[in-house]
């Protein structure tokens, strides 16, 4: 491919469009000699004169009237194809998407984002706060470049790194007989109107095969999808819920109160889940450890 003198270029249509050299140098952030000698480069490789300088005006050579309005198309149409490329580089760099458990979405990503985002303030973040295997989904088709979700089986094509473990609480009102308790048994459960999370969630695979048989002993009289839900029923009186920690933190709900859970004690652990050998963009993975180091120290 033969080399295009674009320098030289460049020099040409400024000369020809501020109808000088004096503005055209100046235009460019050159001098005049510096000027001169790209346009004298460029017509010396093309072997025809296209600035025609007298001591008194500058005009343009039948050559440089015929290239100048296909050069000038070229170079506007150059710099549209650039501008575009900047802008799509821009969208890329600075749109970082990611999955997050709702419970976790929503007490603890405001404390995160808000100081993401004095460090980022021209990042647009979109949370995709799903299920966990909702989550799973979206990182492996790489709809979300990382998840913070729950950790289950092992994914042939991911990569889960554990920030966080909490264990699942009784959720129950102020008042309720087991509300003083330091902790309860599942055992005292069975007699209280209980309001499980089910369907395909993490939380309710972890309550049903931690408990195994004495799942079906228990009153379950509610079934919801979302902690929130549970907990907004354990405030309306009826009944009581088991939920992690941080979904009770989540809801800011005065008049309920969390006791600990025992025989058997169960919990979930919260990791980073990440495409197998797909490195994040810059800004996704500052966010990754911004959340890994928040939830290290808490």
């Amino acid at each position: 491919m033969e080399r295009i003198d674009f320098l030289g270029i460049q020099a040409f249509l400024s000369i020809a469009n501020w109808g000088g050299f004096n503005r055209a140098a100046a235009s460019l952030n050159l001098s005049q000699a510096a000027l001169s000698h790209r346009l004298k480069k460029l017509e010396d490789e093309l072997g025809v004169k296209l600035i025609a300088r007298t001591t008194r005006q500058v005009s343009l050579t039948p050559a440089g009237v015929d290239l100048l309005p296909k050069a000038q198309r070229i170079v506007d149409e150059l710099s549209q194809l650039f501008d575009t490329l900047r802008e799509e580089g821009r969208e890329k760099q600075d749109v970082v998407r990611f999955g997050c458990v709702p419970t976790i979405a929503a007490c603890h990503l405001p404390v995160i984002l808000r100081a993401f985002g004095r460090t980022y303030p021209n990042v647009l973040v979109r949370v995709l706060d799903h299920s966990a295997t909702a989550i799973i989904d979206h990182v492996s088709a790489g709809d979300a470049e990382f998840g913070i979700t729950i950790m289950s089986a092992q994914h042939y094509d991911l990569d889960i790194t554990p920030i966080h473990q909490e264990a699942f609480v009784l959720v129950c009102p102020a008042n309720h007989r087991l509300a003083a308790a330091k902790a309860v048994t599942w055992s005292e459960l069975q007699s209280e109107a209980m309001i499980k999370i089910g369907g395909q969630t993490g939380n309710h695979l972890i309550i049903t095969t931690g408990l195994g048989r004495r799942y079906t002993d228990m009153n379950w009289v509610y079934e919801v999808h979302r902690g929130t839900t549970a907990i907004g029923m354990v405030l309306g009186g009826l009944g009581v819920t088991v939920i992690p920690r941080l979904a009770f933190q989540s809801a800011h709900q005065s008049g309920l109160v969390a006791v600990p859970v025992r025989a058997p004690s169960l919990s979930r652990t919260i990791g980073v889940v990440t495409r197998r050998g797909v490195s994040l963009s810059p800004v996704a993975d500052s966010l990754s450890r911004a959340i890994r180091d928040y939830f290290a120290a808490i």
